[in-house]
């Protein structure tokens, strides 16, 4: 044996021996907006060189200065190369403070550290209301890779550095950035700081329209090409929805989720119990797990108990799990409809649909199903038919309509390829049709305002 199969081997076997931590990459996975899962193949003989580079990965041995990183993400150019704005903007001594003060942000079994403190750069510092935020773009590292987060600070107004906080952290290569917060019992406040050359705006209410579309309320809008608004939120009996945008160029892009931070008392579920037993009637559901679907939805619509009225169009079982269709709708609105199965713990919202004041009774309603547990499309597809309705015709472009009979309760299903469009018409047992619809396709997110996107509506 030569002494270069003998050095191998012995490299071989104390690779094999260390106890080195798992793959990282797996843990990226469902981490959102920061990584996507990758998958790697480990071939051949552990070699000397990748044992080192593990151990300068997982903090085994330094990592050098000089070593450059592996970025996860592009910069978003546009934003970082925008003036800081801000009412601090120029207070030098505050943002050195604000640079020193900014801490790693470790994650389980990753140790994201701030790479370089010189290279922090501070897109927006000022006071707003009774708070005062900063927005930085950090260059984190964790061994050889890099990925630079977009992260809001905020403390009360006229803080010292010190006092500051994290409070959030998106990818920093988002179009803009977005913080807000409201609260029951004080002011709070809502920020979109975009690239220079843009204009943000922020809308602070809207209507279900019984027309079947959203219609906003008029957006207080910032000084246009700043990029950046600022607004003073009053108090809130529950967390507000709010559209944020910026402008280029004549074009408009939605940022940012319509959700927000919120402080105040519990809601009232018993109130949202009795609402859902009311409903449900005699049908045989868990009440409690009923009001639950009910209240979430409410609350993700900016709806408060007692402002609307609650309907059951369909009651079953979907994979083995109750499921149900309701409604919600304020006076003179349009009809929110939601399908969702579960149970105590926890429901799958299947569908979130604005329809139309006018008929909307007379609709069958029809939806794709996931996946049980996972975001992939099924060709499966629930039919629910208006009352009186017995069957329903789906009708797929190039191809004659196929008739689907109803069960008792207006249940059907049928298969369709995911993303084929597909319409409904809900035909009595004496032929005579009742009413018609698109098949509503699968939306990929549940953070915008239903009815916003034409996914999420029937009228075009």
């Amino acid at each position: 044996m030569n002494i270069e199969t003998t050095l191998r081997d012995r490299l071989a076997g104390s690779a094999a021996a260390l106890d080195l931590p798992e793959d990282p990459w797996p843990a990226f996975a469902g981490r959102e907006k920061r990584h996507r899962r990758t998958r790697r193949a480990r071939v051949g003989v552990v070699a000397a060189g990748l044992v080192v580079l593990a151990l300068l990965q997982f903090g085994g041995v330094p990592m050098p200065g000089w070593a450059p990183g592996i970025a996860i993400a592009a910069s978003n150019g546009a934003l970082l190369d925008s003036p800081l704005r801000g009412s601090l903007a120029g207070d030098t001594a505050w943002l050195d403070g604000m640079r020193d003060a900014i801490q790693d942000m470790p994650e389980q079994r990753e140790n994201w550290m701030v790479a370089d403190r010189s290279k922090i750069k501070f897109l927006y510092a000022g006071d707003l209301g009774d708070v005062r935020l900063a927005l930085a773009h950090v260059p984190l590292r964790w061994g050889f890779l890099t990925d630079p987060q977009l992260a809001w600070y905020e403390g009360p107004a006229g803080a010292e550095p010190r006092r500051m906080t994290q409070i959030s952290n998106v990818a920093g290569t988002e179009q803009a950035a977005t913080a807000a917060m409201a609260a029951a019992d004080r002011p709070g406040y809502a920020i979109v700081v975009g690239p220079s050359g843009t204009t943000a705006a922020i809308s602070d209410g809207f209507t279900y329209g019984a027309d079947g579309r959203v219609h906003h309320r008029p957006p207080i809008t910032g000084v246009p090409g700043s990029g950046v608004v600022e607004m003073v939120l009053p108090p809130a009996p529950q967390s507000p929805i709010l559209t944020m945008t910026i402008t280029k160029d004549g074009s408009r892009f939605q940022v940012g989720g319509v959700g927000m931070g919120w402080s105040g008392p519990s809601p009232d579920f018993a109130g949202y119990e009795t609402l859902a037993a009311d409903a449900l009637g005699d049908r045989p559901f868990d009440r409690s797990a009923f009001g639950r679907w009910v209240q979430s939805e409410a609350n993700a619509s900016g709806m408060a108990l007692g402002e609307f009225q609650l309907g059951v169009r369909w009651t079953g079982m979907i994979n083995g799990q109750e499921a149900a269709l309701f409604t919600l709708q304020r006076p003179g609105e349009g009809v929110l409809a939601f399908a969702a199965h579960g149970g105590q713990n926890g429901f799958r919202e299947d569908l979130r649909l604005l329809l139309p004041a006018d008929g909307a009774d007379r609709r069958p309603i029809g939806w794709w199903l996931r996946a049980e547990g996972e975001d992939d499309a099924t060709d499966r597809v629930i039919l629910i038919g208006p009352r009186g309705a017995a069957t329903i015709a789906v009708t797929v472009a190039g191809r004659a309509p196929v008739s689907v009979p109803l069960d008792a309760a207006g249940f059907g299903e049928t298969r369709i390829p995911p993303g084929t469009a597909a319409t409904m018409t809900a035909y009595a047992a004496d032929g005579t049709a009742i009413g018609s619809s698109p098949v509503s396709p699968l939306v990929d997110e549940s953070g915008s305002i239903v009815g916003d996107r034409p996914e999420t509506r029937v009228v075009s």
